[in-house]
């Protein structure tokens, strides 16, 4: 069976009223071309190049995501707002928070990304998401159309015991990816996760300068369980279509079973 999907990738700045239109711009003409499910990326409301600025700019309720409710009772489809950065009323930090929202309207699951970006790169590039956001704690799966759906963000996906532990028949994987890291381990990591589960994966992603020097890689990408790349939207922002054969799970499973072959063992 084969179920029509779209990765949005997007260049949003850090005014969120001018990013808004242009999202949903890029989900209409998603389902003016079949799709039934769309990704959006991490940070789909804004994004800053400095930890103040984000914290000014944050809003408790962003209008980007009841006006994704209504646009999916609209259209009735599915959407994933691949993260928005929101305030939260009884915590000094933000969230980085995931919502999937089926064709009715409603908020069917909110994930928060769990491992937050705290690094140092070459250059002086650096990143300390810890110092401004809570981190979730809890792992979400969801269901569509008997489909496993497993919710992950970004710098999740360096963590592979989480993608195990989701067990996704489709893995969900928005990202602002550093163009510095993106460009030598966006691909093989993708690719190594939907290798390792037998799995779908489905990375919308952030792309080009947004403010200042910060920049994004975006290649927003659909691997297959095999690991071979069906999407590469290169560095544009735009729309990519893709039509998922879903029996290609269980045939990759029953070839080489690693996710029931998992073995308990000591640590060294």
């Amino acid at each position: 069976m084969q179920h029509r999907i779209a990765l949005i990738q997007l260049n949003v700045g850090p005014d969120p009223a001018a990013n808004l239109p242009r999202t949903l711009a890029y989900m209409n003409e998603a389902v003016d071309q079949g799709a039934r499910f769309i990704l959006t990326p991490e940070c789909s409301n804004f994004l800053c190049a400095e930890g103040r600025d984000t914290r000014a700019i944050a809003r408790l309720h962003d209008p980007l995501l009841s006006e994704t409710q209504a646009f999916c009772l609209a259209r009735g489809v599915w959407v994933c707002l691949g993260s928005l950065i929101e305030k939260q009323p009884n915590s000094d930090k933000l969230v980085n928070r995931q919502y999937l929202i089926n064709s009715d309207g409603e908020i069917v699951q909110i994930y928060d990304k769990i491992h937050l970006f705290d690094v140092r790169l070459e250059g002086g590039e650096g990143y300390l998401e810890s110092a401004i956001y809570d981190r979730g704690t809890q792992a979400k799966v969801s269901y569509m159309n008997q489909m496993r759906l497993g919710h992950a963000i970004c710098y999740d996906l360096r963590f592979p015991g989480l993608f195990r532990a989701l067990a996704a028949d489709i893995q969900l994987l928005p990202a602002a990816f550093t163009k510095t890291t993106g460009q030598v381990h966006w691909h093989t990591l993708l690719r190594a996760r939907a290798i390792e589960n037998g799995c779908f994966i489905l990375a919308a992603a952030q792309t080009g300068t947004h403010e200042r020097t910060r920049q994004t890689y975006g290649h927003s990408l659909v691997a297959d369980p095999w690991g071979e790349i069906l999407l590469d939207m290169g560095k544009e922002p735009g729309v990519g279509l893709v039509d998922l054969d879903v029996s290609q799970i269980k045939k990759r499973r029953a070839q080489i079973p690693a996710m029931t072959a998992d073995q308990d063992f000591l640590a060294p």
